[in-house]
């Protein structure tokens, strides 16, 4: 079975390798359809009975996934739903999550997956601005919809990955049952390469969440400028990502990339942690490994981790947040392998700025992905000079069209061609960009900015330190200066002495009105489900001016 519709052809195994790199948009044909494109030239290159995706249940192929998808899509028509269409996905990673995703692109309605962390307040407030018309939910996570189902107006189905017994279901459909009820229809919308093809909801740590808005051919053209030439994606390869699906970052890692070049990729659907990967690096021929910072350095000091002879990783990437040279380097040290570190946002749908396998920099974001531009930018607005900290703005042909419902931010962010990131960076004499911080992460001490990733960075280089985080924090006169919060390695080494070693520590390294005033000892940081540090928590802590 082939489900290739009649109106497409496959638009980027089209192209040569030397053509991968700087693909424009007018490559991808007028008439495009992602789900379609991605699973045809799976089938039409023979791999029907390839694996594509591991997970919990077992191995599914490629033919396997394009019946799931075919009948998904038929099974939301059967239910009413409509082209452009959304229907809310808050799935683990399990292969139920590409099957959901790919059936509404396949069938022109517009999947919406957001983070499973969230709360029931955040779910709301989602559902009622995406109008969504059906709910695709974990077994696991249905109870956190418990009292939102009833009062979202326009949502008219609920469907449930899982057993569901009838007591956790009621009444809801089982995700399994609809497939098995469905036929395996061939037909595919008849969608544009410019067409609403998904939303994915930013954060929301600055306010309500932003539903980025991003159209069929951006999925494909971040695997051609992206996945493809810089991490060198290839079709024996196995593929992990620590970031999950519903992440832009994890989106391109677990589903597009791999498929992109007929690889397989391991799923784990539960949040994971130095010891669950680890098993999955001993269990696995994983080849090809995305995390990001605070993950490897977890994973460095875990009792668990893996020798280099248990282990065949060839290729590792990092993004999230800038990756700190020590990190980096302890990694190439024990297992080999270089951590090429990168930047994308929810807005650009993947990686734009990166280092690259053989060419990195430690220490920076590395230089622009062929395909994209960079600018730095002042406050005044104009570009600043070369060695001076600006904004981040960034030119490609991914980024959203818009936020939806929200058009003050989106004129905001979306400046023309241009892309605001939010970033702070500066380029270096060599070209390569390097990460002050988030623009509201940036704190200005004795008249002077202060990059809270510089001092974590020399934190960090300590023997003793795990984890850091700095922030600003008022001192007794109202003036802001560095606070550190740090988990150390062995807990019971915290107090006064160590805090004055970590104080001389980054003395010796920054410029002196850069070190942390404040030394606080935490057995955890707060973190996002990727294991991003989430500093706009411990600053909402600090003392108020």
């Amino acid at each position: 079975m082939t489900l290739a519709s009649n109106m497409l052809a496959p638009a980027a195994s089209a192209l040569s390798a030397a053509e991968r790199g700087a693909v424009p948009v007018d490559r991808i044909p007028r008439d495009y359809n992602f789900a379609a494109d991605i699973l045809g030239r799976n089938l039409e290159a023979g791999r029907a009975d390839k694996a594509v995706y591991i997970d919990p249940r077992g191995t599914w192929t490629y033919g396997q996934l394009a019946d799931r998808v075919a009948r998904f899509a038929h099974a939301l028509r059967k239910l009413g739903i409509q082209r452009e269409d959304r229907i809310f996905l808050c799935l683990s990673d399990t292969i139920d999550w590409p099957t959901a995703f790919l059936g509404a692109v396949k069938a022109g309605v517009v999947p919406v997956p957001v983070n499973t962390l969230l709360t029931e307040d955040d779910y709301a407030y989602m559902l009622a601005d995406s109008r969504a018309k059906a709910l695709i939910v974990s077994e696991a996570l249905l109870p956190r919809f418990a009292g939102v189902i009833a009062a979202s107006p326009d949502l008219r189905h609920v469907v449930v990955s899982g057993q569901v017994s009838d007591q956790a279901a009621h009444g809801h459909t089982n995700f399994e049952a609809m497939l098995a009820a469905a036929e395996p229809d061939p037909y595919t919308a008849p969608t544009t390469r410019d067409d609403m093809c998904f939303w994915l909801y930013t954060s929301g740590s600055t306010g309500k969440p932003k539903g980025a808005v991003h159209i069929h051919a951006s999925l494909t053209l971040t695997a051609d400028l992206y996945g493809v030439p810089v991490v060198g994606l290839q079709e024996n390869d196995v593929v992990h990502s620590v970031a999950k699906l519903f992440f832009a970052y994890g989106l391109g890692n677990a589903m597009t990339f791999p498929m992109s070049v007929g690889a397989t990729t391991v799923l784990n659907p539960e949040r994971p942690t130095p010891d669950s990967v680890a098993a999955l690096l001993k269990k696995y021929p994983i080849t090809v490994f995305f995390g990001v910072p605070t993950f490897y350095g977890a994973f460095l000091n875990s009792p668990a981790a893996p020798e280099r002879n248990e282990v065949k990783l060839r290729r590792c990437q990092s993004a999230g947040e800038a990756l700190p040279a020590d990190i980096a380097k302890r990694f190439l040290d024990r297992y080999g392998v270089e951590v090429s570190d990168g930047l994308g946002t929810t807005e650009m749908l993947h990686i734009y700025l990166t280092n690259r396998p053989g060419a990195n920099k430690y220490g920076t974001t590395g230089r622009a992905v062929p395909g994209y531009e960079i600018k730095l930018v002042g406050e005044d607005g104009l570009a600043v000079k070369q060695g001076e900290m600006g904004e981040l703005y960034v030119r490609g042909p991914t980024g959203a069209v818009m936020y939806w419902n929200n058009r003050e931010k989106s004129r905001s962010t979306f400046q023309g061609d241009w892309t605001r990131s939010g970033d702070k960076y500066i380029e270096d004499p060599d070209g390569f960009y390097i990460c002050c911080g988030r623009q509201d992460d940036m704190l200005k001490v004795s008249g002077m900015y202060v990059s809270p990733f510089d001092v974590e960075a020399a934190l960090l280089t300590h023997a003793d330190v795990l984890e850091a985080a700095v922030v600003g924090w008022l001192d007794d006169q109202g003036l802001t200066k560095p606070k550190a919060f740090v988990v150390l390695k062995s807990p019971d080494r915290e107090g006064e002495i160590m805090a004055r070693a970590l104080q001389d520590h980054v003395k010796q390294q920054l410029a002196p009105f850069k070190y942390p005033r404040w030394i606080e000892f935490r057995r955890d940081l707060p973190k996002t489900a990727t294991g991003k540090i989430q500093r706009f928590m411990l600053r909402a802590e600090g003392p108020k001016a």
